[in-house]
């Protein structure tokens, strides 16, 4: 694709990434939950991603985001160039396909598009998969951070709880957010932080695919979150929160950001607020 015009939306149909899976330009990424899924049967041309590839993995937030260094090499080996429009997808509904659109926004790889309900509603329109191993052509690719502003650490956000305009969107469960189940040294929510879990933008009538906008954002808006807030999502690990912030995206909530950290670092330290 050789201008702005010809790009995808950032939330494409299987009817729309169908008819254009022959183009070049289109580099088509498939983040399973499961690894195994990928084999068992995936959209042509996908390559395969590791979902861990995505964290740190290692230290004491292991889901933070990996270093430039980290990203520069695993976008290398997947042969992505400035000029390539990504089209991420994986076969839970959404997570970690989030999570990958929300790095590259991060690198300020702005050419991408999520596959509206994912394998889910790719097999569900009919259209075939593939069990064929496609092996990417290596790049040179140097990310940057570009956009920080997509992401927010723990002491930005402890600073800024309970501000006017800026609001929390916890993606877990209801029982994590009420503290009365979790793996962390201290369960419950961020103060003020309001909860509407990640499966609950998904409609479960039609692929997993992003439930009605307005509906959603009515539902958003009896939370106290509007379009014009800044809005800080999160999860345990940045994982469901990956397709809450694809969701505010795609909402049109401007200044949807993550905090990468999540409940993972917030529920593990002795310094940090907390209500039940």
């Amino acid at each position: 694709m050789s201008s702005e015009d010809n790009l995808l939306p950032l939330i494409i149909e299987p009817d729309q990434l169908a008819a254009r899976l022959d183009e070049p330009s289109l580099l088509i990424i498939d983040v399973p939950a499961r690894a195994e899924s990928h084999g068992e049967g995936h959209v042509p041309g996908a390559l395969f991603l590791d979902h861990r590839l995505l964290l740190a993995g290692e230290g004491e937030v292991p889901n933070e985001v990996p270093s430039v260094g980290a990203l520069s090499r695993l976008f290398s080996s997947l042969g992505l160039t400035r000029d390539t429009h990504v089209v991420a997808y994986d076969d839970e509904g959404g997570g970690w396909a989030g999570r990958l659109l929300w790095t590259l926004e991060l690198i300020g790889h702005t050419r991408y598009s999520y596959l509206n309900g994912g394998l889910h509603a790719w097999r569900e329109a009919g259209h075939p998969v593939s069990t064929e191993t496609r092996a990417p052509e290596p790049s040179d690719y140097r990310a940057e951070i570009l956009h920080p502003e997509v992401a927010i650490d723990r002491l930005e956000l402890q600073e800024r709880l309970g501000e006017k305009g800026f609001a929390i969107w916890d993606a877990r469960s209801r029982a994590e957010y009420d503290g009365e189940k979790g793996n962390n040294r201290r369960l419950g929510h961020m103060p003020g932080a309001v909860n509407m879990e990640w499966t609950d933008a998904m409609d479960r009538e039609r692929g997993l695919r992003i439930r009605d906008y307005a509906e959603l954002i009515t539902e958003l808006e009896t939370l106290g979150m509007t379009p014009d807030m800044e809005i800080i999502t999160h999860c345990q690990s940045h994982h469901r929160s990956g397709f809450t912030w694809l969701v505010g995206k795609a909402l049109g909530f401007e200044k949807i950001r993550a905090y990468a950290g999540s409940w993972k670092e917030w529920g593990n330290r002795d310094d940090t607020p907390i209500e039940t």
